[in-house]
């Protein structure tokens, strides 16, 4: 499974593409805690001490922002579906 980092989670996870060796489905949230395991630091700056997404934060599975899908952070992602995590961004 390929999930996309933007802006400055890319500082963290030092590329653009991290790939996750998974059989099969797993939720979306699996899918953040496998994430949080190689890179720790990524923990505070998607989730909150709730283990909730962050408000600020935009996780896409197929280009759908998780909150918005059925199932949340409890939606089945695989290997074939495209994943992308956006840190908040500000300018102007």
């Amino acid at each position: 499974m390929e999930i996309n980092f933007y802006a400055t989670l890319r500082v963290i996870t030092g590329k653009k593409t991290v790939t996750l060796d998974v059989p099969g489905e797993i939720t979306v949230r699996e899918m953040l805690e496998k994430v949080f395991e190689t890179y720790p630091d990524l923990r505070d700056k998607l989730m909150s001490s709730q283990n909730t997404l962050l408000g600020h934060v935009h996780v896409f599975v197929n280009g759908r922002d998780v909150p918005y899908l059925a199932e949340t952070l409890e939606t089945l992602v695989s290997g074939s579906d495209k994943l992308d995590i956006f840190p908040a961004v500000g300018g102007g």
